[in-house]
């Protein structure tokens, strides 16, 4: 590893810290960056730096489905999701976050899945 790898580590390492600390402090995002002097638009900078680096990670291990969440691969904070494939009926995924249901089969729109995506991933 390069020095350039180890600063950009170090700063993501940083910045991961501070989403953090902005999770646990209830704050919306403007009046966290308000209280620490950060921009937010630094703050959703790094905050899609922090994703795009999650996401070259686990693209870049192998494909494990054994306890995925203690292997690292599923963030703090999200749950495992697995299909379900109930024997009289079509392959289901079901997603269940905080009290939230989604169903994607077959049947779904695939425009409607790639919004609520993009929803999702916004948050």
């Amino acid at each position: 590893m390069n020095t350039r790898e180890i600063a950009t580590e170090y700063r993501l390492s940083h910045w991961a810290q501070i989403m953090q600390d902005r999770n646990t402090s209830g704050m919306s995002i403007k009046e966290y960056c308000k209280t620490a002097g950060i921009g937010s638009n630094v703050y959703f900078y790094w905050q899609r730096k922090l994703r795009e680096a999650a996401c070259n990670e686990l693209l870049s291990k192998p494909n494990n489905t054994t306890n995925d969440s203690q292997n690292g691969l599923v963030p703090s904070g999200w749950a495992v999701c697995t299909a379900n494939e109930p024997s009289n009926r079509s392959k289901t995924l079901v997603l269940e976050i905080n009290g939230c249901r989604i169903s994607v089969d077959s049947d779904t729109d695939p425009e409607l899945l790639s919004k609520t995506c993009r929803v999702l991933m916004s948050l």
